[in-house]
């Protein structure tokens, strides 16, 4: 297994708030606009990032049998971390996502699992990029935060084999929202979607993160 530096969490967060800061001027790129990130979201986002480094320098494989409670774990994290909402609304919601995330048909984790192995032999590029829009197309991975949570797990692929995360930036913002609106709206099992539309988006995804791959988002020891 490559090297796996820890994440440098401080510009990690220096790399959202620009993000954030600078979120009219991205909007006015988009096609279809999207609402800037709250500061409850970035630090949700960086304890989605903390955590993946802990599992990461911990050794944990998040897709191994049994470990799937991880990968629904981010997804809260991403959502609620910091979230203002009483014990029962946390169940509440958890339960919902959790039922979705298991059950439900042609998506959750299982159909997730078995891409994965299917596609083992792919290039991390393209492996990390299907994921991500396996995770987004429909039926999506979760109820919500399936842009972020799979950006998270994007990260986590790639620094497994001793790449840097994918962090969005002011840069990246556009050439990140646009290929993922038209993918969040494709079914990963309609025939012309599985084999023409969302290979095109991956292909897309898969450029971007070879393209962003920058030391700065790691710590060197």
């Amino acid at each position: 297994m490559a090297k796996i530096l820890p994440l440098n969490i401080d510009e990690i967060r220096s790399c959202l708030v620009d993000t954030q800061k600078n979120f009219n001027k991205i909007n006015a790129t988009l096609t279809v606009q999207r609402k800037p990130p709250t500061d409850e979201v970035i630090n949700n986002l960086i304890a989605g990032y903390v955590r993946i480094d802990e599992h990461l320098q911990n050794g944990t494989d998040l897709f191994k049998i049994g470990n799937s409670r991880l990968i629904l774990e981010l997804n809260h994290i991403v959502l609620y971390h910091h979230a203002d909402i009483s014990v029962e609304e946390d169940k509440s919601q958890f339960k919902a996502t959790k039922k979705h995330f298991y059950d439900t048909k042609n998506a959750g984790i299982g159909p997730l699992m078995e891409w994965l192995a299917f596609n083992k032999n792919t290039d991390i590029w393209k492996k990390t990029a299907g994921t991500f829009t396996h995770i987004i197309s429909q039926p999506q991975l979760f109820l919500e935060g399936n842009h972020r949570t799979g950006s998270l797990i994007m990260s986590y692929l790639l620094m497994r084999q001793g790449y840097s995360p994918f962090v969005l930036s002011y840069d990246n913002a556009k050439h990140f929202f646009e290929p993922a609106e038209l993918t969040k709206n494709r079914h990963k099992k309609t025939l012309l979607d599985e084999f023409l539309h969302l290979p095109k988006q991956t292909r897309k995804f898969a450029k971007l993160l070879k393209s962003e791959q920058s030391s700065k988002f790691l710590l060197n020891r």
